[in-house]
């Protein structure tokens, strides 16, 4: 019996060491050494963490900060200065940007008010008065730089636009207003707008190219559905005989234009009748063109 006692409180002992082992957890460690798990150390160990070390920052940060002998540049939290160093630097470029894009604007408006008050706007132009005409006829009053005559769809006469090298001279030519030109008495009034100026490169460049102007004329607001063979046949059937024709239009413009040769020149005198005649769906502007339509260059061909 006494043995019996012996055993069973042999195995309360063993029992109650196996008891303490849950009670507690155990970390071992490579050299054996057991340490007790703790939240708390854990807490420390993450406050003494420094966000700002290299290793928190991504590579590309990195590279795009400035290297002093090497060293990482470590940005202090909370200052705004630096923080808002790149917007203040892309602020003061754009403001400069800005201001030369506010002086070139400036330096057109006022070219372009210049030339509006060196330009007259002259109406009821008889259809047989050539732009060599009514600027041989404004050129008493000043030096011509510019004529420009448009066709008025809203009327069988003409309109155009004189341009002036000063502001004397337009001034000279609103005293012509109302002097027989042809069989029509014109109308010199001062210009709301001025004349756009031609790309130089399209201008003629020898005495045929100015020849071929003569007999060309210049048709704008060409309804899109109407093809090239359409706009051949109006102008031959109306005018004469078309030896080349240039149809233009892009995405952009709801409209086309066209530059319309004939082999004689009256026939590009009557086609300026034409201008506010329908052509599909679109009333057209026809006025005498300032560029010739030259030959399409052939491309070389590959062999």
């Amino acid at each position: 019996m006494a043995a019996v006692a012996d055993k069973s409180g042999e195995a309360a002992l063993v029992a109650a060491a196996a008891n303490d082992k849950k009670n507690s957890l155990v970390v071992e460690t490579p050299k054996s050494e057991s340490k007790e798990f703790n939240v708390q150390n854990l807490v420390d160990m993450f406050t003494k963490l420094n966000p700002l070390a290299k290793e928190f920052f991504p590579s590309s940060y990195q590279q795009n900060q400035t290297k002093n002998d090497g060293k990482f540049n470590q940005v202090p939290v909370g200052n705004k200065s630096v923080g808002n160093e790149n917007f203040s630097n892309r602020g003061r470029r754009n403001n400069s940007n800005q201001g030369r894009r506010r002086l070139n604007g400036k330096a057109f408006r006022a070219q372009r008010d210049d030339s509006i008050r060196q330009t007259v706007y002259v109406s009821d132009i008889d259809q047989n008065v050539t732009e060599e005409q009514l600027a041989g006829l404004f050129s008493n009053c000043g030096q011509v730089v510019d004529c420009r005559v448009c066709g008025d769809p809203h009327s069988v006469l003409r309109f155009a636009f004189v341009e002036f090298a000063d502001e004397e001279g337009a001034r000279a030519a609103l005293n012509l207003n109302g002097i027989m030109l042809g069989f029509y008495p014109v109308r010199v009034l001062p210009s709301k707008t001025a004349i756009l100026p031609v790309n130089p490169t399209f201008l003629p460049r020898s005495e045929d190219e100015r020849e071929m102007c003569t007999r060309t004329v210049y048709c704008t607001n060409i309804d899109k559905k109407v093809s090239q063979a359409e706009v051949k046949n109006f102008f031959e059937s109306a005018c004469g005989e078309v030896t080349r024709l240039r149809l233009l239009g892009d995405n952009v413009h709801s409209t086309r234009i066209a530059f319309v040769e004939f082999a004689m020149a009256e026939s590009a005198i009557v086609a300026l009748n034409c201008s506010g005649m329908v052509l599909g769906t679109q009333p057209i502007r026809v006025s005498p063109s300032k560029t010739p339509v030259r030959p399409r260059v052939a491309r070389p061909t590959l062999v």
